[in-house]
């Protein structure tokens, strides 16, 4: 064929850019004066500075396994991978093997030799290897405002709700409710008041609202209803929701469309429709209709 002349092989993808390798029986270079055959791996796809591995193994076809390879795979991160700059960039071998000896190696058989070819891209990022590590404990805020909440300790507003009373600090719900904020410290509020009569909010669905705005996860509806009732967890939730929406919770508010979508069936698709519909949950509401349009969920 000539120096400089090659055989390549079908395009292949690996790591998410494409590859070729090219074999150049008479070598790759004129200098080269056809003593050797070289072998490159070419990016063939758009790219920059990808750092990749790279294996070439001249199969032995004898079957005696004799395989010649050359590797990068066995180097460390640091220094083995080769940095490919742009599309067409190639590494490889221009002296991969003396032409005279492949021609009379047990890697030729009728005419031809197979070369298997292995590339690993690395996309990690280096670091530097650790000396030490220091374990960091996981936030434990909401069980500390959660126990604050529940000693009284500091306790600045008292909210009468039916027949129960709950005590809570008014910066932190203020912190957490708009409409808290408002109504303590707003141009209309007062920051003085000592006492709120609540109306609108069950006393269940009062204290589990509180656990949540101190805590800040989903409160325990069995715990504080005392009953495993599918039914009341549901009809619990549901006043949940309509509490969330009016003291502005939006993280609370989504929680329980989530709990109310995974409690979903015929019993209680309409009123949940009703109450996604009332307070806006267009995710809830979604749910609903799809559910009621599938036959088989009515029953």
């Amino acid at each position: 064929m000539g120096p400089g002349k090659c055989i390549a092989s079908d395009i292949f993808t690996v790591g998410g850019y494409d590859w070729a390798v090219y074999f150049y029986p008479d070598g790759k270079n004129p200098e080269d004066t056809a003593m050797y055959v070289s072998v490159f791996i070419a990016l063939a796809s758009e790219g920059t500075d990808v750092r990749a591995l790279f294996e070439l193994t001249l199969v032995d076809q004898s079957g005696k396994g004799k395989h010649k390879v050359h590797s990068h795979f066995d180097r460390a991160l640091e220094s083995g991978p080769y940095t490919l700059k742009y599309r067409g960039s190639m590494w490889g071998y221009k002296r991969f093997y003396r032409r005279t000896t492949l021609e009379s190696s047990d890697y030729i058989k009728d005419d031809c030799l197979i070369m298997n070819c292995t590339v690993g891209v690395v996309r990690t990022r280096l670091e530097g290897p650790k000396q030490c590590s220091i374990h960091v404990l996981p936030s434990d805020m909401g069980q500390n405002l959660k126990a604050l909440l529940e000693s009284e300790v500091g306790c600045d507003i008292t909210f009468q709700v039916g027949d129960e009373a709950f005590k809570a600090h008014k910066l932190i719900l203020a912190a957490r409710s708009p409409v808290f904020r408002a109504q303590f410290f707003g141009l209309v509020g007062d920051p003085n008041i000592d006492k709120v009569v609540v109306k609108d909010v069950e006393p269940s669905v009062f204290k589990a609202m509180l656990l949540f705005i101190y805590s800040d996860k989903f409160p325990d509806i069995q715990e504080i209803t005392g009953s495993g009732s599918t039914c009341m967890s549901t009809n619990m939730v549901q006043h949940l929701l309509a509490a969330a929406d009016l003291y502005n919770l939006d993280r609370l508010k989504v929680l329980c469309e989530a709990k109310l979508c995974e409690k979903l069936n015929a019993d209680t698709v309409a009123t949940t429709l009703a109450l996604a519909e009332q307070h806006h949950c267009s995710q809830l509401k979604a749910v609903c209709l799809k559910f009621a349009a599938t036959p088989a969920n009515l029953g």
